[in-house]
This record gives C-alpha cells, sequence and structure tokens, in this order.
C-alpha cells in the first residue's frame, strides 16, 4: 500500500463523522447491524462499562484487546479491497459509453433504411389506386346525373299534371302532387342557374299563386252568400294551402275570422246600451255561443291543426280589449270601484275558461299577458294571529292563482283604472280608523284586560283587525294586477299604519303627572308598615317629609294601558316587517325594490321606546321622595349602625309592589321589560349617587349606616327582574353589569368618606384608587360630606390634583386586595349579618 493510501486512512481514523439522520435511516435499512459501534449514539463509557462491569472482569481485558485489533484488521482489509476496486470504475465506464454510442449509431442507419422503403411503398400504392380514384369518380358523376334527370322527368310530368288538376279544381289530388313537386323543387336549389330549371321553377310558383287566390275566391263566394256550399271542396283546400305558403293560410284565417266577429262588432257598438261594463257578461255568452255554432257547422272543413276556434277567441279577446278601452276612457267617470271588480271577476272567470278550452297555441308571446291570476279571492275570514306570520303561509300560498297563456289578454285593459280600487281601500281604511278611534274612547287600551287581577297584556283588538284587512287587500290586489299598483297599495299601507302609531298608540299614551292616585296616599301607607322595622333616631321628620312632596303617578289601570299599548306596538312592528316581505314577495322584481316600510317600523320602535320610558319615570316618581328624605336625614347625629333606613324600605316596598305586576303584563315580550329594567337602574342610580353628595355632614357611623343602605338598595336592585316571581331566574348578564357598576361606585364613594385624612397623600392615592374616574368637582363634594371646611379642603385637593397627575393605575401592586370593591362589599355583608343576630 502508498503512502497516499496510508494518510488517507490515518485521515479517517482520526476523524469522527455524523451523517444526517436520512442518511443514517438509509444505512440502517441497507446495512442492518445489531453491534453498538454501529449505532449512531455510541457512547464509549456505556460501551466499556458493558464490557467490563466489575472489577473482577477487568482479568479478560487482554482477550478484549486482542479481539478489538482483529476486528480493527478486518475492517482496515475490507476498506483497501474496496479503494483498490473503485480505481478502474472511471475506464470501464467510458467503454461502456463508446460501446452505447455505436449501438446508437448503427439504430440511426436501420431507422433511415426503414424510411425510404416506407415513402417508396407509399409511391407504389398511389400508382395502384390512381385509376381506382378515376373510375370512382367516374361513376358518381354518372349517378348523380340519372338521378337529376329523373327527378327532372318528374318535376316536368308532375308539373303538367298540376296545372291540368288546378283548372279542374281536383284539390286532393293536387296535395300529393304538390308535395312530390316541392321536394324535387329543393333538390333542384342549387341548379337554378340552368335556364330550363329556372323556367320550370317559374312554372312551379305560377301554379301555387293560381291555387292560392283560386282557393282563397272559393271561401270568399262559399261564405258570401246565405247558403254555403262546396265544404268538401274547401276541405280539400284547406290541406292545399296547408303545403302553400304559411301567409296565404295566415291571410285567409284572418280574413274568415273577422267576418266571424262581425256581427259581435255590431251588436257591441259603443253606443249600444249593452256594450257596458255592467253587461259585460252578455259579451261572453254571446261568443260561447257563437264558436258552439262555428264548431257545429263549419269545424269540419279546417283541419285540427289551424285551431280555427281558438283564433276567432284570441281575436275576439283582442277587439274586446280595444274596444273596453276606448269605452272606459270616455266615460272613466261611470267607473266605481264595484262596476270594476264585477268587470275584472267576469273576465278572469271567462279567461280561465278559456284556459281550460284552448291550449293558446296560436298566441304569440306579444299577445300572452303579464302575470295575471285566475280568480278573484274569496274573503278571509278574521284570525286573531299574525295574517303574514309563517304559520299562515300556507292559506295564501294555496290562494295563488295559477298563469295561464291567456291571463290577461282582456284583462290588461282595467290595469290603468286600478287606482280606483286603490281610492276605495283608501276610503275604506279611512273608515276602519275612524271605527278604530271610537271605540278606542269608549274603551281605552288596557281597560278590558285591567280586572284588578295582574296577567299579561293582550294586543288590541283593532290591530289584528287592521292586518287581517291588509291581507285580504293584498291578495286581492295580487290577483288584479302585480305590477305598479303594488306600489301604491303599499303606500296606503304605509299611511295607515302611521295613523294607527299615532292615533290608536301614541296619542293614548297617559301623561305623566294625569294619574287619579297620588304617591302621597300608598307612600304613607308603605311607611307605616315599615316603621317598626327602622333604628329609632335614625330618621327624624321622615313621614312629614313624604307628605310635603306628594306627586301624581299612574294608576293600575294606566300601567295596564301603557302595557297593552306597548305590546301592540311590539306585534305591529314585527307583521310590519313580514308585511313588507309579503308586499316584495308578490310584487314583479322590476318594482320590489322601491317597497320599503322602515320609517313605519322606526314609529312602532318609537311608541315602544316611549312607553318604557313612561314606565320608567312613573317608577322613578315613586323614588324621588325617598331619596329626598335621605338627604335630610341629620347623618352626623347618628350614633350606631341599625337595620336599613325607612328610606330604603320604602323604594324596596315600591319596586316589590309595581314590578310584578308590569312583569306579568309584558310576559309576551321579555326583552323589552329588561330594557326597562336596565334604563330604570340606569337613571335610577346616578340619582341615588348624586344624592349621597348631599348627605353632609357624615359622621363614621353615618356612613356605615348609608354604607349599609347602598349595600342593601344594591341586593334589591340585583332581585329587581325576578322580584315576586315564583321561580327565580338569573337577571340578565347586561343588568346585572349596569347595577354592580353603578352602585359600586356609591360604595366607594362612602368608603373614601370613612377614610381618615391624617395622610394627604394615603387619602389622595386611596381615592384614586377606589375612584379611578373621579374629577375634582365631586372630590370636593366627597369633602363636603366629611364636613370639613373650605380651608381644610385646599391641601388635600393639592395632593389630589398631584395623585392624578402621576396617573396611578387601578391594578397597582400597591392596590392591595383588601381596599378592593369586592372585599368592601364583603365587610358590608358581615356588617348586616351581625345587625340580625341583634335584632
Amino acid at each position: 500500500m502508498g503512502s497516499h493510501e496510508e494518510d488517507d486512512l490515518d485521515h479517517l481514523q482520526s476523524s469522527i463523522y455524523t451523517f444526517p439522520e436520512s442518511v443514517q435511516n438509509v444505512i440502517e435499512q441497507v446495512l442492518p447491524s445489531n453491534d453498538p459501534l454501529d449505532q449512531p449514539n455510541f457512547n464509549v463509557v456505556d460501551y466499556i462499562n458493558t464490557l467490563f462491569p466489575t472489577e473482577q472482569s477487568l482479568s479478560n481485558i487482554d482477550d478484549v484487546v486482542n479481539e478489538m485489533e482483529y476486528k480493527i484488521c478486518s475492517i482496515d482489509k475490507e476498506i483497501r479491497s474496496v479503494v483498490r476496486g473503485q480505481t478502474n470504475v472511471a475506464q470501464d465506464g467510458k467503454a461502456a459509453l463508446d460501446d452505447a454510442q455505436k449501438v446508437i449509431r448503427q439504430l440511426f442507419i436501420h431507422i433511415k433504411e426503414i424510411k425510404n422503403k416506407a415513402e417508396q411503398s407509399e409511391e407504389t400504392v398511389k400508382e395502384i389506386t390512381r385509376d381506382i380514384k378515376q373510375l370512382d369518380f367516374a361513376k358518381r358523376n354518372l349517378t348523380a346525373s340519372i338521378t337529376a334527370l329523373n327527378k327532372l322527368h318528374v318535376l316536368v310530368g308532375e308539373v303538367d299534371s298540376l296545372r291540368t288538376l288546378t283548372k279542374k279544381k281536383h284539390y286532393g289530388e293536387i296535395v300529393p302532387k304538390l308535395q312530390v313537386i316541392m321536394e324535387v323543387m329543393q333538390y333542384f336549389s342549387s341548379y337554378m342557374d340552368i335556364p330550363q330549371i329556372k323556367q320550370l321553377s317559374d312554372e312551379v310558383n305560377q301554379i301555387e299563386i293560381e291555387l292560392a287566390q283560386q282557393i282563397t275566391s272559393d271561401f270568399k263566394e262559399a261564405f258570401s252568400g246565405q247558403n254555403h256550399k262546396n265544404f268538401t271542396q274547401l276541405t280539400e283546400g284547406c290541406l292545399v294551402l296547408s303545403v302553400l305558403d304559411p301567409k296565404v293560410k295566415r291571410d285567409l284565417l284572418t280574413w274568415f275570422v273577422n267576418i266571424q266577429l262581425q256581427e259581435y262588432g255590431l251588436l257591441f257598438d259603443e253606443n249600444q246600451d249593452i256594450a257596458w261594463l255592467d253587461k259585460i257578461d252578455k259579451r261572453y255568452t254571446w261568443i260561447k255561443k257563437h264558436l258552439m255554432d262555428f264548431e257545429q257547422q263549419f269545424g269540419v272543413i279546417f283541419p285540427p291543426d289551424w285551431e280555427v276556434s281558438e283564433r276567432i277567441a284570441v281575436q275576439f279577446c283582442n277587439v274586446t280589449r280595444e274596444n273596453l278601452s276606448q269605452l272606459m276612457q270616455k266615460r272613466r267617470g261611470e267607473i266605481d270601484v264595484k262596476l270594476l271588480l264585477y268587470t275584472i271577476q267576469r273576465t278572469m272567470n271567462f279567461e280561465n275558461l278559456l284556459a281550460k278550452r284552448f291550449t293558446g297555441i296560436t298566441l304569440d308571446s306579444t299577445d300572452i299577458g303579464v302575470k295575471n291570476k285566475i280568480s278573484v279571492p274569496a274573503v278571509i275570514e278574521q284570525v286573531s294571529t299574525n295574517p303574514f306570520e309563517e304559520g299562515n303561509n300556507e292559506r295564501i300560498d294555496d290562494e295563488k292563482p295559477t298563469t295561464s297563456p291567456f291571463s290577461n289578454l282582456i284583462g290588461r285593459c282595467f290595469e290603468s283604472y286600478l287606482n280606483i280600487y286603490i281610492e276605495s281601500i283608501d276610503r275604506n281604511l279611512a273608515e276602519l280608523m275612524e271605527k278604530f278611534v271610537a271605540d278606542c274612547k269608549t274603551q281605552p287600551p288596557g281597560s278590558k284586560d285591567f280586572d284588578g287581577v295582574e296577567g299579561p297584556s293582550s294586543v288590541l283588538s283593532s290591530c289584528a283587525d287592521l292586518f287581517v284587512f291588509y291581507k285580504k287587500c293584498m291578495l286581492q290586489c295580487t290577483q288584479l294586477s302585480t305590477g305598479p299598483i303594488m306600489l301604491n297599495l303599499a303606500e296606503v299601507f304605509q299611511k295607515y299604519l302611521r295613523e294607527y302609531a299615532l292615533k290608536l298608540l301614541q296619542n293614548n299614551l297617559p301623561k305623566i303627572g294625569s294619574g287619579i292616585n297620588s304617591l302621597g296616599t300608598s307612600m304613607s301607607s308603605i311607611t307605616r308598615d315599615f316603621r317598626d322595622l327602622s333604628t329609632a333616631g335614625l330618621i327624624q321628620n321622615f313621614q312629614s317629609f313624604l307628605k310635603e312632596g306628594d306627586s301624581t303617578r299612574f294608576s293600575k289601570e294606566e300601567q295596564s294601558r301603557i302595557c297593552c299599548i306597548l305590546t301592540t306596538a311590539e306585534y305591529c312592528l314585527e307583521t310590519t316587517q313580514q308585511l313588507e316581505e309579503k308586499l316584495r314577495e308578490k310584487t314583479d322584481k322590476c318594482y320590489n325594490d322601491k317597497i320599503n316600510l322602515s320609517q313605519e317600523q322606526d314609529i312602532f320602535h318609537n311608541v315602544i321606546s316611549n312607553c318604557i320610558q313612561l314606565l320608567v319615570q312613573d317608577l322613578e316618581a315613586a323614588c324621588d321622595s325617598a331619596l329626598t328624605a335621605m338627604t335630610r336625614v341629620q347623618w352626623s347625629a347618628i350614633e350606631s349602625v341599625g337595620d336599613q333606613s325607612s328610606y330604603v324600605s320604602t323604594i324596596v316596598a315600591h319596586l316589590r309592589q309595581t314590578i310584578p305586576a308590569i312583569r306579568d303584563r309584558l310576559s309576551s315580550c321579555r326583552k323589552y321589560f329588561t330594557q326597562l329594567c336596565v334604563k330604570f337602574v340606569s337613571t335610577f342610580i346616578p340619582k341615588l349617587v348624586q344624592q349621597l353628595y348631599k348627605c353632609k355632614p357624615l359622621s363614621a357611623v353615618g356612613a356605615e349606616q348609608l354604607l349599609l343602605d347602598v349595600h342593601m338598595l344594591k341586593t334589591a336592585l340585583l332581585d329587581l327582574p325576578s322580584t315576586g316571581c315564583q321561580v327565580t331566574r338569573k337577571a340578565p348578564a347586561t343588568y346585572t353589569k349596569v347595577v354592580v357598576k353603578g352602585m359600586a361606585k356609591a360604595e366607594m364613594i362612602l368608603k373614601v368618606v370613612m377614610t381618615t385624612t391624617e395622610c394627604p397623600k394615603a387619602f389622595a392615592d386611596q381615592c384614586r384608587r377606589l375612584l379611578p374616574e373621579l374629577q375634582i368637582p365631586e372630590f370636593q363634594k366627597i369633602l363636603d360630606m366629611k364636613g370639613m371646611r373650605k380651608q381644610e379642603q385646599l391641601l388635600l385637593i393639592d395632593q389630589f390634583k398631584i395623585s392624578s397627575s402621576m396617573n396611578i393605575p387601578v391594578d397597582s401592586q400597591s392596590y392591595n386586595k383588601r381596599e378592593s370593591p369586592e372585599h368592601e362589599a364583603g365587610k358590608i355583608k358581615k356588617l348586616e349579618k351581625l345587625i340580625k343576630k341583634r335584632m
């Protein structure tokens, strides 16, 4: 072995190589081994410890070393053998490449030879088939010539025969010959540049013209006198016309249909009394009788596929539509809604009859009217539920008429007069609204429901009557037209929705201060009931103040009326939304986007908001006197903390007496009861906070008493939505959040009042922590509650400004958990339990 190979081996032995994990996995698959030396995570120390686990095993160290040296020598020999084997790889590869190139060159030569032989074979085949192709072309030309000569012979013979039969009027024999001639002429259409063929074509056209004139003349002659004849010949003539140019048939049918309606034009001339709308049935009776007579006398003349009866009926509809349009335009002032609806109903019935009798195949697309309905709707029986809700969709869909090709064929002439129908609906709704208002004066909303027992408020019956009438009008109008008239109908609906909201709902809401029962009587009785619960000496002259501050409130009947109007407004809101959807669904797509009842929905929203606001103001009015009484208590003279104060008991008693009645009456619209509660606490709690600022000066004991009162009010407010309810429900999260946040501020104000001012900086920091949003005017009010003089307040105000400028965060580490609002609430609960034990 050379020195170079030895250097490489030494380098390999002195280096440690670590392969990537993917390479290592491939090596393990190709050369699997359980030898620890082959493992990638081989550890020398662990391996030696395995070989020599104990000191006694070291006696075999020489054997182990010899075995290792033997393995090393074996591996070295294998490596040298592999290295030597790779020295000739380059030479062997080059020789193999040369051999492959030689084979490719030989293959290219063979392919070139095959291509040359294929080209020679192709030339040989062309030489062989050249004569065959010439013979094939000759055969085709000969066959075409023979065929053309045969057809020309047939054409000449048939033309002569056709000329003879035409003169003799043998129409029955003409039809097959004419069909053959037309088929042959179609064959010669590409040979018209040949004079003989062109001459024959002109002759055939001339014969067809003569046939058309002759048959048309026969029809006119046959139907010009009183005695009709030659019907068999006319029937065969119709068969001939079916083969000729379609225009000939159309002209003949137009003439024939017009003479069939000549009598109709004379009988129902616009100067005749029988032509007016009130006798429109006579028009339809005449055409029905005339069609029956026609089919009995002349029905056999015309082929069934000519649909002559249908053509007469369609032309009758067109003439009738034009005549009625002209007549109604001249006598528009004589049309009233009753006459108009009667005429439309009779017309729709006749169009329905035509749809059952005929297929409408003769109608052009321009003759088919826009969507119209077949029948006039029946009167819809009154229901108390929402007429537009999903449960009633089935009834509406069942009444949706089908369409037919004859729909609106006559009736379209009435569309420009449907405003008379809309005006009638307007008048009917005006009368209905006056009736609602009159009924409301004799029986105000809610009076029917109020019998001294609290219960859910029902929707005004007039509301259900209004929407049932709307449904009837909408169905009837859609059966007349679904075009622009639906926009007019929607405008009328909007007008009376607004009137209903104003006259029946908004105008019947009681005004604040108009109640019969005064607050004084009820508050005095409540005060007497809770007199024994108050601590002696806590509140002085409370009852006398209540009597001085009496204010009028809503009676129970008025509360019931407000709740009834609220539930009615909610019903109107939901039904108006569904009414808008139905109107859009029934109206043509090009108009339905213009239907918008959002303003009317906003009006009902406003009525609901007004009802809630009135109830909230009524609740607040009963609490104002008690809150004012709280400010007149001499809090600095209170010597010990007792039970909750009398004004708290008064407020709680009022809420427990009023809220259950309102909740029961609003059971059908629970979300609005929740809104009422949220609005009440949102205004009552800030008012309570403002009254707290007026309780001055406060002693430490007075502040503790006030803190207990605030906590009791907070507890009562948290339970307010379920007050008096047999099944206790958890208050909504939004409501609870408002109460907790608002009352926490009141509790923290009193906590600040109870804090000592010996260290101005600590006091200011405490204010910032307990009341992060506190402003300087409110801080001064707190100092006034503590009974501090203006001069004493200056230092604390300056320190508060410094503390505010430092912007101490509420959640700073210096804010001990024992000073949090939750901790203070726990202290208040402990104080309450202590008072109960004393009692």
